[in-house]
C-alpha cells in the first residue's frame, strides 16, 4: 500500500499554487475543510487549508490521520523571525517545536511543554530532516528559485535548522521577542501551528516535517511585512519547496 502524505498550510495563500500543481485533483469536505486529494510526482497526497492556530491545525491534521489514513504530514508556510540570523525571505526546518503560550507556572511546575506527553520539546524525526534539508538546500542553490524583493529585501534566501515555538498570538513587538527569548534563547521563529501538528503527528507515530519561509521580524513592522509577504511571495516559495520535496 502507498503512503499517503498529507499536506498542510495555515492560510490559503500558503497552498494555493500547491493546489494548482496537483495531478487529478479531487475535493472531498470534511468538518467544513476542503481536502484536495491528488498526486505530485506520482506520489498521493491530500492537500488542504488548515486555518489559522493551534486548534485548527490540531483539528485538520487529527482528519489527515483518521479520514484519510496518511502516513505522513508535511507543513509549509509563513513564521516570523526571532533569532536576528534570520531575514525576511530565509527558510526555517523545524528540528525541535514548543508550545510557548503554554502556562509558565505549568512549565516551572511539572517541566513539561506537551500536556500529557512529558519533556519539553517534540523532536522532528531525523530522517524526515534529513530529506528535507537536502531537497531545500537544493532549491535554493537552484537560480530559477531565486525570488528577490527589493521592497522587503529579499536577495539570497538561507536555509537554518533548530527550534520553532508555536502559539495562539501574533508578535508585533520587540518586547514579546524578547520575552520568549528569554523563556526560550533556543527559539528561532515563532507561528501557530507547528507544535499542534508535531503533537498529533507524535501520538500517531507518524513521521511529520515543517517548514517555515520567514515572512517578518516579530516586531513593530511585522503586520506590514506579514501581509504583503502572505499575498505576494509565500505561494512562490511554498509550491516550489514541495515541488523539491517530491522530486
Amino acid at each position: 500500500m502507498k503512503k499517503i502524505t498529507g499536506i498542510m498550510g495555515a492560510m490559503p495563500e500558503e497552498i494555493s499554487a500547491i493546489l494548482a500543481f496537483l495531478e487529478d485533483k479531487r475535493q472531498i469536505t470534511v468538518a467544513g475543510r476542503v481536502y484536495h486529494t491528488g498526486r505530485i510526482n506520482g506520489r498521493e497526497v491530500v492537500a488542504v487549508v488548515s486555518g489559522v492556530g493551534k486548534v485548527s491545525a490540531a483539528h485538520t491534521a487529527a482528519a489527515l490521520v483518521y479520514k484519510f489514513g496518511v502516513g505522513e504530514i508535511v507543513f509549509t508556510g509563513s513564521a516570523g523571525a526571532i533569532s536576528d540570523d534570520l531575514k525576511i525571505g530565509d527558510i526555517v526546518l523545524g528540528k525541535r517545536f514548543i508550545q510557548h503560550d503554554i502556562d509558565e507556572n505549568f512549565l516551572l511546575a511539572r517541566d513539561a511543554a506537551v500536556p500529557m506527553l512529558g519533556g519539553t520539546f517534540l523532536e522532528a524525526p531525523p530522517a524526515n530532516l534529513r530529506h528535507a534539508e537536502k531537497s531545500i538546500n537544493k532549491l535554493i542553490a537552484d537560480k530559477a528559485f531565486a525570488y528577490k524583493s527589493d521592497k522587503l529585501d529579499i536577495t539570497a534566501p538561507k536555509l537554518l535548522i533548530g527550534d520553532i515555538a508555536s502559539g495562539d498570538s501574533f508578535f508585533a513587538t520587540q518586547a514579546q521577542k524578547d520575552n520568549l527569548l528569554r523563556k526560550l534563547p533556543t527559539i528561532l521563529c515563532v507561528e501557530m501551528e507547528g507544535a499542534a501538528v508535531a503533537q498529533v503527528c507524535y501520538e500517531n507515530k507518524l513521521p511529520f516535517t515543517i517548514i517555515r519561509t520567514i515572512s517578518d521580524t516579530a516586531d513593530h513592522s511585522s503586520p506590514v511585512s506579514f501581509f504583503y509577504f502572505v499575498e505576494n511571495v509565500v505561494s512562490k516559495y511554498s509550491v516550489q519547496i514541495i515541488k523539491s520535496f517530491f522530486a
